[in-house]
């Protein structure tokens, strides 16, 4: 089997007029992609912002009729140029396995892996991680998930309390509890994001230390260890609900999700209550590592 796969590019304003020009003509999937290198972060509960450009791909079957498309894409865009389109056939593959196919197994500290699944452990006495890419943010591959990720297999909480703050896919609670932890909250705005949370905590079989709370309900009692990798705007919102938190004194806080430029900013919202050790990552971004004082 094979299949039709059209894309263009379009500003933000027309994408919902081009999506449904696309599902009228029996597209099978739409997926909406940024066009500009222009990155969005984490927004804010409610928000759904778009990039400044955006690459609209839709999928049809081989036998689809696409006549009609390029003027009805015109119709909705407006102007006085039809929209430049491309269509590319595709031979049918295993989608989910060329997607796994570009996840690989990834080392943080001597001996934490993340392997996702089909591939072999490259080292079978560490401490392995499975995950899988999915719809819930974090696995490893992003710059601030490895720095907190190199902290925690740099300083196993081995005994300890952990509240994961904006736990996404759960890695870094699921990290903690394999390398000691004695329990887990993991807390997030985003129902999907505690759902895949307990799914990986089972998967890796740590579901019994693990505890889920929506962001909406009461905080729990404060923990030895706070970790947060979110975006520096979230960070500084909930600056005191996360300092509240943490033990004192003598409690840890470890932030991620914050560029170079935003780090000052961080480090005054919380105040005075923590010493902070910045410690640099790739591609701009930085770890605050705190210490409740």
């Amino acid at each position: 089997m094979s299949w039709q796969q059209v894309s263009l590019e379009v500003a933000p304003e027309h994408s919902d007029g081009v999506e449904a020009v696309m599902e009228a003509l029996g597209a099978i999937s739409i997926t909406l992609a940024d066009a500009a290198d222009a990155p969005l972060l984490e927004p804010a509960p409610g928000e759904q912002p778009l990039w400044p450009r955006v690459e609209v791909t839709a999928l049809f079957d081989a036998e689809a009729d696409l006549a009609d498309l390029p003027a009805a894409l015109h119709r909705s865009i407006g102007g006085p140029d039809p929209p430049r389109v491309t269509l590319t056939l595709l031979a049918d593959q295993p989608w989910e396995r060329a997607w796994l196919d570009d996840f690989q197994a990834m080392r943080f500290g001597d001996d934490l892996w993340i392997v996702p699944s089909g591939c072999a452990a490259p080292d079978p006495d560490a401490i392995n991680l499975h995950f899988d890419p999915g719809l819930a943010f974090g696995t490893g591959t992003h710059p601030t998930t490895a720095l907190c990720l190199n902290w925690l297999a740099a300083t196993p909480p081995v005994g300890q309390r952990v509240i994961d703050y904006g736990c996404g896919s759960g890695v870094l609670a699921v990290a903690a509890l394999r390398l000691g932890a004695r329990e887990v909250v993991a807390v997030d705005n985003d129902p999907q994001a505690l759902v895949a949370s307990e799914a990986n905590a089972e998967r890796n079989g740590v579901s019994d230390g693990l505890t889920l709370l929506h962001a909406d309900e009461p905080m729990p009692a404060a923990a030895s260890l706070v970790v947060a990798n979110i975006v520096s705007g979230v960070l500084i919102a909930n600056a005191g609900r996360l300092a509240g938190l943490v033990e004192r004194p003598g409690g840890r806080l470890i932030l991620a999700g914050v560029l170079g430029d935003q780090v000052a900013g961080v480090e005054e919202a919380f105040g005075p209550a923590f010493m902070f050790h910045r410690e640099p990552g790739p591609e701009g971004w930085f770890r605050l590592d705190g210490r409740a004082v």
